[in-house]
């Protein structure tokens, strides 16, 4: 029975759905410049999308810039934070002979688990 019912259907290499009723969003195409390597990505998004002045370029992964008419627009990054590293951050909470101090009473308590006694551990 389930044999005749696919009969003539050729799976996979066609889809069932149709396009009717299907109604698509207006596109637009904006190309971005890229200063690194030089070439040019088109991109196409929504009409009404609010468009991004830098996308990563497709060919060097640099920042490529969107170009307006005959221009390109420039991006402000004096707003960019760096990252914080672990000890930015530990030296935000201590101080160097605060952190010193800690680092010896850790080797003396590890040295006395040891059985080393007061021998220094070697680097």
């Amino acid at each position: 029975m389930a044999d005749r019912s696919l009969r003539g259907i050729r799976l996979g290499a066609q889809s069932l759905q149709s396009e009717d009723g299907v109604v698509f969003h207006d596109r637009a195409q904006h190309t971005y410049n890229c200063s690194t390597c030089g070439r040019d990505t088109v991109l196409t998004f929504a009409a009404d999308a609010e468009v991004p002045e830098a996308w990563e370029c497709r060919t060097c992964g640099a920042e490529a810039l969107l170009r307006i008419g005959d221009s390109i627009a420039t991006v402000d990054h004096s707003a960019d934070k760096a990252a914080r590293t672990h000890w930015d951050m530990l030296l935000e909470r201590r101080t160097l002979p605060e952190l010193e101090e800690l680092l010896e009473e850790r080797l003396a308590f590890v040295r006395a688990r040891r059985g080393a006694g007061g021998e220094k551990l070697s680097a």
